[in-house]
Parts: structure tokens; sequence; C-alpha cells
């Protein structure tokens, strides 16, 4: 007898949340520490004699901490509400995903969203996967918010992105750890991203929205883009740029690019920007911006 289809999908459907709710169930442990508080209906209080003391574990994350609480909503017991605590760490908070290490003076977890806020100033270090990789640091002054189902962040609050010489600036960044793919975004205003070189006079790219995938070192910016290679300045709607190449193609109706030091003006449907030999020509070629190379998980659901 062949399974009907739909009957499959729905009973997924159903599936899913429970599944989902039970790698939300935060576990603390708290070796040579000690537990207060009601046994049935808490909150339960969780001291550390020793910084790092406290460990909470929640699907691929890991919590560590000198004093924790977990706390049940009003008139439920503590196991009665597993799904529904909120759980609050104090005391140089540490958090580990992976290759991924994140620090704040607090973060609070709801099991009901699977989401930790680690409030600031935070940062975020995430090691290179192999050789030839730059580390990737972020620093937030509000919060970054940790999603278990996956391997997201998003950060918000004057924050900064470093990965080797690439360095990016926005009120909030959208990062996912596999990938290495940071979105960067100023609601109201414009992002900002700088790339250092050794002889000086960095590289600047301003937009309303920029993309970034740190390890293949290549940017998307759209909206009102501006790129500044010292005295040579190229404005589009669009801009994809490979650090490996050191070349900008930029898009517009038209693009246009200046030098008014040397009193030079071009603009073009397309422009390629090299910013290694500072110059800039007509791209012949028919393009589109790779924007689904740069698309996030919760753009590809």
């Amino acid at each position: 007898m062949i399974a009907n289809p739909k009957r499959i999908l729905v009973l997924l459907g159903l599936l899913l949340p429970l599944v989902l709710a039970a790698g939300r169930i935060i576990v603390i442990e708290y070796p040579n520490g000690t537990r207060s508080g009601n046994l049935r209906y808490g909150p339960w209080v969780y001291t550390a004699n020793q910084p790092g003391g406290i460990r909470g574990r929640v699907g691929n994350l890991e919590i560590r901490a000198t004093k924790a609480v977990l706390e049940a909503p009003a008139g439920k017991s503590m196991q009665a509400a597993e799904g529904e605590r909120v759980a609050t760490f104090e005391g140089d908070v540490v958090v580990r995903r992976g290759r991924l290490t994140a620090r704040g003076p607090k973060l609070v977890y709801r099991e009901a969203t699977g989401v930790g806020r680690l409030y600031g100033p935070a940062t975020m270090v995430q090691l290179p996967e192999r050789k030839g990789q730059d580390e990737v640091r972020v620093e937030a002054q509000k919060v970054m918010a940790f999603d278990v189902d996956d391997d997201t962040s998003e950060s918000e609050g004057a924050v900064r992105l470093v990965s080797g010489r690439q360095e990016g600036t926005a009120e909030r960044v959208y990062y996912e750890e596999g990938r290495a793919l940071a979105v960067f975004t100023t609601p109201g205003g414009r992002v900002k991203l700088v790339r250092h070189r050794k002889e000086g006079g960095d590289l600047v790219i301003e937009a309303r929205e920029a993309r970034l995938l740190a390890h293949q070192k290549k940017l998307l910016a759209t909206g009102g883009v501006t790129l500044t290679d010292g005295d040579l300045v190229t404005r589009g709607d669009g801009l994809y740029y490979d650090d490996t190449t050191g070349e900008a193609i930029v898009v517009g109706r038209p693009a246009v690019s200046e030098n008014p030091k040397k009193g030079r003006r071009l603009s073009a449907g397309t422009l390629l920007h090299d910013v290694k030999k500072h110059r800039v020509r007509l791209y012949g070629k028919p393009f589109e911006l790779p924007t689904s190379a740069f698309r996030t998980k919760r753009e590809t659901r």
C-alpha cells in the first residue's frame, strides 16, 4: 500500500513544532555550585563558586556564567512549563557554538522562541574553518540574538564586523555561521564597508544594504551605492565586488564614475571599477547582480 503524500505532509507539519519545542528545552548544570528556590514552582536560582561554573545547554548552544535563574509562568510547575520557561544568565556570560564564541554581561533565553539574547556590549568571534580564511569578529552595543534552531544570529546597536582587511558597520547585522554570510542594514540610513589597504587609502563602499560572504571575500551592495577609491568615485544602483580579483561591477541607470581632480567622467549601464589599478572602464558584457548567491536561509525557505 502506498502512503498518501498529502497525509504525510500534514503529519510532518504537526510533528515539526513538537520537534522544535523539544530541541529548545534548556538544561542547566551547576557542578560544585548551588541551586535554591521552590522545588516545584521555582524560580530556580543557580550560583557558582567560580567563573563560568554554571553551564546551560540547549540545542547547539552552550552557555557559561556565574549565576542563572530559571523561571516558569505564574501558576505552572517547572516541569509542566517546559517549553515556556525563561532562563537568565549573568556574570561574564560566554556562549559557544561550534567555532563561535560570544561574550557579554547578560543573556536571556526563552524556550518558547528558541532565541537567546546576549545583551551588550557584546562580542562574537568565529574562528576560520580552514587555512587561508580569516576569523570573523562582531561587536554590538545593544544585543546579539542567537537562534538554537539553526546557526544564525542577529546583532543590533552600532554593530561592527571585521574579517581580515574587511570591516563593516551598520545598526543591524544578520549572520549565518556556516556560510559566513553577513547582511548589513541601517533602517532609514546607510551602511558602510571598508577594505583597509596595506599601502593606505582605504576602499569605501556605502549603500542602503550590503551583504558579505566573508570567507569567499565577495560583496553585494544595493540601494544608492557609492564606491570611493581615493579621488575616484563610482555610483550606481547596485555593486558586486570580488576582493580576490579587485574588481567591482557597478550597475545603474546609468552608473557614473568621476575623478574631479583629473576632470574625468564615465557613465554607462554597467561599469567595471578595478580597485587595484584605480581605473574604471565600460563593462561590455550582459550582467546581472548575483543576488541568489547572497540569499539568506530565511529568503530561501
